[in-house]
């Protein structure tokens, strides 16, 4: 079973510690809190993308190789996430039967090569980023808030997307969301993040039934609200 250890990762800036947290991702898993949560550092800090202003220590173990090819990225807004002058099919970097495979994990058909990004809708075009990401032998699945940009229909699609794709591919997931209603059904477990630091974690049904800390049961009620969130 894959699995990853993040046992310090810590950034600061000059003396202010910016995010200070440790966590193991052994299934699909949920890093949830508001913006200015530490959310964002996180990712970054991860797929070694801070800028040079920020000093970063991190000490992470994993049962695999942590390296561009087992690691795939879907970035939070699809629309400029693609080079608009060039045809999808130039943006993989992959042999044709690799496109026509993952196209199909992703449930597009194969014109969609011979069209620009501006031709596609925005559901279209998140489903070709994440296969994109799947044209590798990807272990590790970093989404950034990937729905944020689509409406309501496209959202569940995707979301039942990446469901069914981290079963089938058997990936680990970290799902970076502001939405815990976006994730109670496909990350098992959930870490919530506040000013850089983790004041709770564990089974999702678990925190979402039953949250300690003020600051989770303020992000269930603000989601939520109404919603009979543990079914």
């Amino acid at each position: 079973m894959l699995n990853i250890e993040i046992q310090k990762l810590k950034v600061k800036s000059q003396e202010k510690i910016l995010l200070d947290i440790s966590f193991k991702i052994t299934k699909s898993t949920a890093l949830i809190g508001e913006s200015g949560s530490g959310k964002s550092l996180t990712l970054k800090a991860l797929l070694n993308l801070l800028p040079s202003s920020l000093d970063c220590e991190k000490e992470i173990n994993s049962n695999f190789d942590l390296d561009f090819n087992s690691i795939g990225f879907i970035p939070q807004n699809p629309f400029t996430s693609l080079s608009p002058m060039t045809k999808i099919n130039k943006q993989f970097f992959c042999k044709k039967e690799k496109k026509e495979e993952v196209l199909k994990l992703v449930d597009l058909d194969t014109w969609v090569l011979d069209k620009f990004p501006s031709q596609l809708s925005g559901g279209q075009i998140q489903r070709v980023i994440i296969a994109i990401a799947l044209s590798k032998e990807i272990k590790f699945l970093l989404l950034d808030e990937p729905t944020t940009a689509l409406d309501i229909e496209n959202r569940n699609n995707i979301i039942n997307l990446v469901d069914n794709l981290r079963k089938d591919l058997k990936i680990l997931i970290l799902f970076v969301t502001h939405d815990i209603e976006s994730v109670k059904d496909i990350c098992e477990e959930i870490v919530i993040i506040k000013n850089g630091l983790i004041i709770e974690q564990g089974n999702t049904k678990s925190v979402l039934s039953n949250p300690t800390h003020d600051y989770t049961k303020t992000l269930i009620n603000s989601t939520f609200k109404n919603k009979d969130f543990r079914k």
